[in-house]
Order: structure tokens, then C-alpha cells, then sequence
């Protein structure tokens, strides 16, 4: 731990550790050896002192008294939540014990590691964990349920996570939040977007829900959930129809233009406007705005992708920048993801040359509650950490019954006794991310960050990198990657010559300056990494893959005939399930509610505020009501995973279908359908 972590007061450079694209410089406050306060660093071009409410109450969250202090082993039934405490040395010689006898019995592939982003620290979240699981030769497990049908997709027009630099879009003139609830989860986005408008540009905002973000818009334009690359094949109709496209940039910069303009005739304002419920009055106006508007930028959000033809949709959106040649202007073009820019040496960081065994199997983990039930050779043993699959992972009733197996050994390693943790037989206490040296990478802005410690562990908790090394001494494994240290893994992971944007980013040099921009370059002119060095609006890759080559709208998959469309969207205050368990996070956020057209509560005798049972063949929950025309007809809309609460089933992802997506393997958590009623008798 670094010497100035110990010192008992004082204010601390930090980083936030949230799976959020804003990654705020932070400024800690210590009083008597706890943290106090939490604000914004001013001197971060991106974070200007701003930061949510989210982080500026963690310190909240990280002396909750509910906070994991020490090692438990459970003594009652799973999911019963009884535990008493044991000692580190307990905890490791139990795991790695029945770790031993099950590769005897069933091979390592029967234990499988479940992660997510919960700290998006490199080394916390795919340092030595992986390095780990690969040695072990434990199942893969397929992290794709957050943005991996969208990166796919995106891919393909652009060859990989590069947009603009976002701090170029106080420049535009006309800024397009699509499918992005941004004051909730992309708050800089918002800043800069308002001072834009300061300057003349105009916010328009396509959604399903009339959020917050919604709210703020100049204009707003709700969609029907899933018809969002119609919408923007629509937009294209417009464009090539009355020449509002840049030709000089098509015949430069793109491949396949000559194709598209015939493909999209098909998709003409009216039949758009029958898809989309946007009228064809609109279409034209918002074709119209984009393509005499200069610079326009779209930012493209999370929510389309998490469709069964999420990757479809992102692919097609990313398309419209190349039209009227955006990518050339200051504040022109687009943001899906920009972690290419500060890609590292993820070779060297998970070292996946430790995994003997080359096909060791893979599993999604969008179907972990299937792959717990249904698999022929089942998973024996669970590691989970830096998420909490009962909760957030679809199918949720599927996976509750699965982590609730007797035969199934469950480790959980996190903060608190999650709800995936009450169903473990060993709890082992984290270190929030305070408590840690490591490195961040944002995949929105430029900059490269480092954490430094700032307090002490909290009780006996321990990182991810920690266990991960008393693990990897109990099983016996000798290779020198166990043995680094945390800034051995640092300067590994950011020699990468591959990315020559990083080239100035090193170790010593993150911890003399806290954060450091990567050294990007104009997408325009140069060579984009597709096959063919363009923007591929014709893509033969796709169609090699069995996609259509060119941009199309594909409708849901058929799945039920229940009436309503069920979007769970993310709320303001919690981040995922985190903070859903935290007093004063619940207490800003209020409680849950699902929102519902005037018209369709009306045929349903609903009013507002009337606590409703929503189900489909998946599950069921209960949710206040909130009616109004925040949401068009045919479409509900909740908000946050809130913690399961005795006596009200309110765990949305009961409802949500594990199918994958269309590419990318991504969750399609947005594609469910559901029904709705006032009272649970009235329940088919």
C-alpha cells in the first residue's frame, strides 16, 4: 500500500471504479482514516468537478453497516442466508479443497469463474483472475451481456470501438442522444451537450421512454422498442431521396454506397412511420435536420442493442454519419464505444497461454441459468464476483433455481451478502476500489487513469487480485504470473506497441500524473481496420458470417402473445443492482414503478399508482404504476434492479428472455413480452 494512503486525513486523487463511460477523476476526503467526502477533480478536462450523486454518496456504501468484514461459510439451506464466520486460511483451503476433488472427479471444466464489470479496474476485474481460471483450466465464461451485440455491430461499418473524442462535441450543432438515458448514465455526455446548445445546437433525443434525459430534449421522439434501424434506414430513404448526402465523401471514405442507395428505397417514410409508430412528418423533418445540420453527432446508447436484432440495429445507425460525410468536422460523427483508443496489452494481463487445454468450452453468461440446469456436463462449482447474476442475469427465476442447487459449490466474493451470495457456501469479504491499486480505461473519453489506495482494507477484505494469489498458491501453481506484483502487472499490460495511441502512457508516468490522454489521431483521411479500410456500408464480412451485407431491419423474434413490450430499463440512482441495497441510494431513487400509456391503463383499469402484477411464461413481479404518455401504447417500461424485498417480488429480470442476440451473443433483455394487470387474480 502506498505511504500516503496511511496518512489519516487529507484529500486523495481517486478514480471512479462504476461500469459507467464517464470514469470521473475523483477527489477523496479522509477524516481520521475514513473517507468523508467524495468530489469531482476540476482539473480533468472530461470530469470539471461534476460528478453523480451516485458517487458522491459511496461513502455511504462503503461504511454501510450491512458491508461483508470477514470470510462466512453457510450453515443453513441455500438461499437461506445463515452464516457464520471463518478465517482466511479457512476459506481458501475449503475452496481449493473442493476445487481438487472436483477436477479429480469431473475435470476442471465442471468449475466455472462469473464476472462482470461491477469494478471496472483492469487488474480487479481480468488481471489475475483470468490468468487464474486459465491455469486452472476451469469453463470459459462468455462475457457478453452488456454492449457485445452493439460492438459487433458497429464493427462492422467502422472495424472497431473508434468514434469521436467527445470532448470535440461541444462543437456540434445538432446532437442525437439514440437509445442513451445520458443524464442517468452519461452525465458528462449531457454537459457537453448543453454547452453546444449555448452555442446554437439543438438536442434531439430518440427513445422509448421519455426519461430524464428525454425530458431535456429540444425534441423528443419516442420509438417502438426494436425499430430503431428501420427508423435510421428511414432517415437514409430521406437523405438519398433529395440529395442531402455528401457524394464526395461516399466516393472517398465508404464502400458499398451505390447499394445502400437502391436498398433503402424500400424503406420510405410511410412504411417506416408503420414500424417505428414515428410519424412520417417526422422522419422527414429529422432526416431534413440531419443532413443541412453540420456538425452533427450522434451519441448511440445501450438500449437498441439489447434487442434480438441489437447488433443489426447499432450497425445501421453507425451507417448514417458516413451519408453526409460528418466524420470530417470538428463535433461531426459519432460514439458508439472509443475504447480502441486505449486499448492495452490484454495478453499479457490475462495470459491466456496458461490455458493448456485450447477448446475448453465456453459459456455465455446470458445463459446461466440454463447452462446451471440444462447441461450435460453440469457446472459443479461457481466463482462469482463483480456481479450479481440473481439479480441482473435474464431468466432470473431459471438462475435463482440453479445457484439454489445442493450439488452446485458457490463461492461469492463481494461487498455485501448479495442476493447470489445468499445462495454461497463460502462468502469472502472485497475491497472496494479505494482499497486497491490499479488501472482504468474509459471506453468513452481518452484518458488513462490510476488508482492509488487511498484507505485501508476494510475489516479482513481482501481485491480480486489478493485471493486470486492465495488461491493460485494453495492449488500449487508455480508459474512467475502469480508471483507479480500490481505494478508488474501495470507495466505489462501498457506495453503494447500495437496502440500506438498509449505509446506515452506507461506506469511511472500514470502515477506522476493521475491521468493521461491517449494520443489519437482523426479517423479521416487513413485506413479504418475493416478488410477493406473504409466505412463498409456494404459489408462482405457480414455477409461471409450470414448476416445481410447491408443494413436492414429485422423484426423481433415471435416469442408469445402477450400485449406489451417490456423494456427494464436503468434508473438514476443505482448502477446495475449496485447501490440497490444501500438506504440512501433507495432513498433518493424512491421505489420501483412501471410506467404505462394513458390508453392502455386505461383498457386495463389501471390508475396511477396502483401497486400491478406483470408476468409472462417466465416469471412474474410487482410494480407501482406510473401512467402518463412518457411511453407509447403497446410499451412498458420499469427502471433499476432493485434488491429482492420480502414479501414483494419486484426482480424485473424474471422476466427477461436469455436468447442471445443477432451477433455478438449479447443479451436481448429489451425483446420480452409481457401482460399487465391491477389485480394477481386477473393473471391468465
Amino acid at each position: 500500500m502506498s505511504s500516503y494512503s496511511k496518512t489519516l486525513n487529507g484529500v486523495f486523487p481517486s478514480v471512479c471504479s462504476l461500469d459507467c463511460p464517464d470514469q470521473c477523476s475523483l477527489l477523496v476526503h479522509k477524516k481520521e482514516g475514513k473517507i468523508v467526502k467524495i468530489e469531482g477533480d476540476p482539473n480533468h478536462p472530461v470530469t470539471q468537478g461534476n460528478i453523480c450523486n451516485k458517487v458522491r454518496s459511496m461513502p455511504s456504501r462503503l461504511y454501510d453497516e450491512k458491508r461483508l468484514e470477514y470470510p462466512m461459510k453457510r450453515v443453513g439451506t441455500k438461499g437461506e442466508g445463515a452464516f457464520v464466520r471463518i478465517g482466511w486460511e479457512e476459506a481458501i483451503d475449503t475452496i481449493t479443497s473442493r476445487w481438487k476433488d472436483i477436477i479429480v472427479k469431473y475435470g476442471p471444466e465442471s468449475i466455472l469463474p462469473y464476472s462482470f464489470y461491477g469494478n471496472m479496474g483492469r487488474l480487479n476485474a481480468e488481471g489475475m483472475d483470468r490468468r487464474f481460471f486459465h491455469k486452472l483450466g476451469a469453463s470459459r465464461l462468455d462475457r457478453t451481456i452488456c454492449q457485445s451485440a452493439g460492438t459487433a455491430g458497429y464493427t462492422y461499418t467502422m472495424g472497431g470501438s473508434f468514434g469521436i473524442d467527445p470532448e470535440d462535441t461541444i462543437y456540434s450543432k445538432l446532437i442525437i442522444l439514440w437509445g442513451i438515458n445520458a443524464v442517468s448514465t452519461n452525465m458528462h455526455q449531457v454537459i457537453m451537450a448543453q454547452k453546444a446548445r449555448k452555442n446554437g445546437a439543438k438536442i434531439i433525443v430518440i427513445d422509448v421512454h421519455k426519461n430524464q434525459t428525454g425530458k431535456m430534449a429540444d425534441w423528443f421522439i419516442p420509438i417502438t422498442p426494436g425499430t430503431d434501424a428501420a427508423l435510421a434506414l428511414g432517415i437514409m430513404h430521406v437523405l438519398f431521396a433529395e440529395n442531402l448526402v455528401d457524394e464526395a465523401f461516399l466516393q472517398k471514405y465508404t464502400i458499398g454506397h451505390q447499394e445502400l442507395r437502391a436498398h433503402v428505397e424500400q424503406y420510405d417514410p410511410i412504411t417506416v412511420a408503420g414500424i417505428t409508430g414515428v410519424p412520417s412528418d417526422d422522419i422527414y423533418k429529422l432526416a431534413r435536420m440531419y443532413g443541412k445540420t453540420s456538425p452533427a453527432f450522434i451519441r448511440i446508447g445501450n438500449g437498441p442493442q439489447h434487442h434480438d436484432n441489437g447488433g443489426m440495429c447499432i450497425r445501421t445507425i453507425s451507417c448514417l454519419p458516413a451519408l453526409t460525410g460528418q466524420w470530417l468536422l470538428k463535433g461531426g460523427g459519432a460514439i458508439k464505444g472509443n475504447s480502441g483508443y486505449l486499448a492495452f496489452n490484454t495478453g499479457a494481463l490475462q495470459r491466456p497461454d496458461l490455458l493448456e487445454k485450447k477448446n475448453t468450452r465456453s459459456i455465455n453468461m446470458n445463459r446461466i441459468g440454463s447452462a446451471l440446469l440444462e447441461l450435460e456436463e453440469p457446472i459443479r462449482s461457481m466463482y462469482v464476483y463483480g456481479t450479481n447474476p440473481a439479480v441482473v442475469a435474464p431468466e432470473g427465476n431459471k438462475v435463482r433455481i440453479g445457484l439454489q442447487r445442493e450439488d452446485l459449490f458457490l463461492v461469492v466474493h463481494d461487498l455485501f451478502l448479495t442476493e447470489t451470495a445468499q445462495y454461497a457456501d463460502i462468502v469472502l469479504p472485497a475491497t472496494s476500489s479505494f482499497e486497491n491499486k490499479d488501472i482504468y480505461s474509459s471506453y468513452w473519453h481518452h484518458y488513462m487513469q490510476i488508482q492509488q489506495p487511498v484507505i485501508e482494507p476494510y475489516g479482513e477484505s481482501k481485491s480480486n487480485v489478493e485471493v486470486f494469489r492465495l488461491l493460485a498458491e494453495k492449488m500449487g501453481f508455480q508459474d512467475p504470473a502469480f508471483m507479480e506484483t500490481e505494478d508488474e502487472m501495470i507495466e505489462a499490460a501498457l506495453d503494447f506497441p500495437a496502440n500506438p495511441f498509449i505509446k506515452e502512457i506507461t506506469a511511472e508516468s500514470l502515477k506522476k500524473s493521475q491521468f493521461i490522454k491517449a494520443k489519437a489521431e482523426s479517423l479521416f483521411p487513413g485506413r479504418l481496420p475493416t478488410p477493406s479500410g473504409k466505412i463498409e456500408l456494404y459489408s462482405q464480412r457480414m455477409k461471409d458470417d450470414g448476416y445481410p451485407p447491408l443494413p436492414t431491419y429485422i423484426p423481433f423474434k415471435e416469442e408469445n402473445n402477450f400485449p406489451f413490450i417490456f423494456v427494464p430499463a436503468p434508473n438514476h440512482n443505482f448502477l446495475n443492482s449496485t447501490f440497490s441495497n444501500n438506504k440512501k441510494h433507495t432513498a433518493m431513487e424512491k421505489e420501483p414503478r412501471v410506467h404505462i400509456n394513458t390508453r392502455d391503463a386505461k383498457i386495463k383499469a389501471i390508475e396511477d399508482g396502483d401497486l400491478v402484477h406483470i408476468w409472462n411464461e417466465r416469471g412474474e413481479c410487482e410494480l407501482k404504476a406510473a401512467v402518463g404518455e412518457l411511453v407509447l401504447p403497446g410499451t412498458v417500461v420499469s427502471q433499476g434492479l432493485w434488491a429482492d424485498t420480502p414479501g414483494r417480488n419486484q426482480l424485473v429480470n424474471s422476466l427477461t428472455p436469455d436468447r442471445l442476440s443477432d451477433m455478438g451473443g449479447g443479451a436481448v433483455f429489451f425483446s420480452g413480452r409481457v401482460n399487465i394487470s391491477k389485480s394477481k387474480a386477473d393473471i391468465d
